[in-house]
């Protein structure tokens, strides 16, 4: 029975290595099994009878209301040539400074990220936008792409983001019931804001992280990350540089207060789902702003986010109808037994963890790996008293490492997508490991100093 469990979670792998949709895949091949596992006398059929509760469960879920009012901003924002305009600023600013260009790319990416969460349209609009320009200037190609690559993903892990929405849906459930599980019948909760909050620091390190990189590329390789001619760019004194760059930082800056501001108590505090409303508002006053509003564009837009929050909910229910099979197979129990008898202890447990999360984001992307992997191992890992908002944001800081991974990384794909013919795929692939590497350094900085995710949602609820 319990070998049946692990032959799942292989077939599902393989089915997905093999490019078959990945919400049919979960929800076919877990079908398959039970079935299965009923003719062979391994699976009780009245788990299934469960199904119609989950989805129940997930359609009348408040909290994922936020997923498409995220999306809905994020698009919109890429619609109104926020990105374009604040790519001209930050390289004028930083022109002068080599590897200027490369560290306006990292700020870009954080205020996108912290406007946007969307991973594809960071990356997409970088790559179009800066890339060319980088190449251009003299830039290596590596350090070019790794750059647009890493800041891309950086709305992984900086709020307002969809997959902190996700794994804040999935982590407040497991911890109710890791709780529940050791007789704490008035549990408390994790939401989304305590993973919005807690995210904000190691974010903000991990984009200090990136820059400093740059600048020790600066130093040590000088060649590789040119200054801007100063011909190019004697165009604007001081004064008019100082008024552009003024303009173009308001409008990001204050959508990213409107909407972290009212979750962290800002005036009245919001809910997650209230603060994307306010977002998806504020999204369309700029694009107004920017004269980039029609109903041509609303109705692209729209589309664009009816498609995107579908494959997201597809998935959810896959994975609902997946951990269901996979629970009644006792896999719940095999890999509760394996993390407790792990050498180290929690320690052990929690490195296995993550090593396994980082090794799938090689060739699973985030939304399974949350949807799957997470609802097994969440309840197990919060049962050994781990705090919750620490473990989400470490969670959530692995998965930013699958967008990166080679041979599937998304933003790999992304770039690909946009970049020059000039531009090899070896090239963009040796560009994103020194990142990758930045990553794992800020991840385990975070195991070393839990006090990174923990401290600000204290500070910010009191609690």
């Amino acid at each position: 029975m319990e070998m049946m469990s692990l032959l799942l979670f292989i077939a599902v792998c393989l089915v997905l290595l093999a490019g078959f949709p990945v919400a049919f895949s979960l929800a076919g091949t877990a079908l398959g099994f039970a079935f299965i596992g009923q003719l062979t006398g391994t699976f009780d059929a009245a788990f299934l009878e469960a199904i119609p509760n989950r989805l129940f469960g997930i359609m009348t879920n408040e909290t994922l209301i936020a997923v498409p009012l995220f999306v809905f901003m994020g698009v919109m924002l890429e619609r109104s040539k926020v990105a374009e305009q604040l790519l001209d600023t930050m390289a004028l600013l930083f022109g002068p400074l080599r590897g200027g260009l490369g560290i306006s790319v990292m700020i870009v990416g954080m205020l996108l990220a912290a406007s946007t969460g969307i991973v594809g349209a960071t990356v997409v609009t970088m790559g179009l936008l800066s890339l060319p320009t980088m190449i251009k200037r003299g830039y290596d190609p590596k350090v070019a792409t790794g750059a647009i690559c890493a800041s891309g993903t950086l709305g992984q892990i900086i709020p307002p983001s969809i997959v902190l929405v996700l794994l804040g849906d999935v982590m407040s459930s497991a911890y109710q019931q890791a709780q529940l599980n050791m007789g704490i019948f008035s549990p408390e909760t994790v939401s989304v804001g305590d993973l919005f909050v807690g995210a904000l620091l190691p974010g903000l390190l991990l984009v200090g992280m990136y820059i400093l990189y740059i600048i020790g590329v600066a130093i040590f390789k000088p060649q590789a990350v040119p200054p801007i001619p100063a011909a190019e760019r004697a165009e604007l004194n001081r004064r008019e540089l100082f008024i552009r760059a003024l303009k173009v930082l308001v409008p990001p800056l204050f959508l990213i207060v409107a909407v972290l501001g009212s979750i962290m108590g800002i005036g009245i505090q919001a809910t997650p789902t209230e603060a994307a409303g306010v977002g998806a508002v504020g999204a369309i006053i700029l694009a107004l702003a920017q004269r980039q509003f029609s109903l041509a564009i609303l109705r692209e837009v729209m589309r664009t986010t009816v498609q995107v929050s579908s494959m997201v909910f597809m998935i959810l229910i896959g994975a609902a109808v997946f951990s269901l099979v996979f629970r009644g197979f006792g896999g719940d129990e095999v890999v509760a037994e394996i993390l407790h008898n792990l050498p180290g202890g929690v320690f052990g447990a929690v490195l296995v963890v993550m090593l396994v999360m980082f090794l799938l984001g090689f060739i699973l992307d985030f939304i399974e790996i949350t949807f799957v992997v997470v609802p097994i191992v969440g309840p197990i890992l919060l049962a050994m008293d781990l705090n919750p908002v620490w473990l989400g944001v470490m969670i959530a800081m692995n998965l930013q490492t699958s967008f990166l991974t080679p041979p599937f990384g998304f933003s790999l794909f992304y770039l690909r997508g946009v970049a020059p013919p000039t531009i090899t795929t070896m090239q963009i692939y040796r560009g994103v490991m020194p990142f990758i590497a930045i990553q794992i350094l800020a991840l385990s900085l975070l195991a070393l100093w839990p006090q990174l995710a923990t401290w600000l949602p204290k500070v910010v609820y009191g609690g």
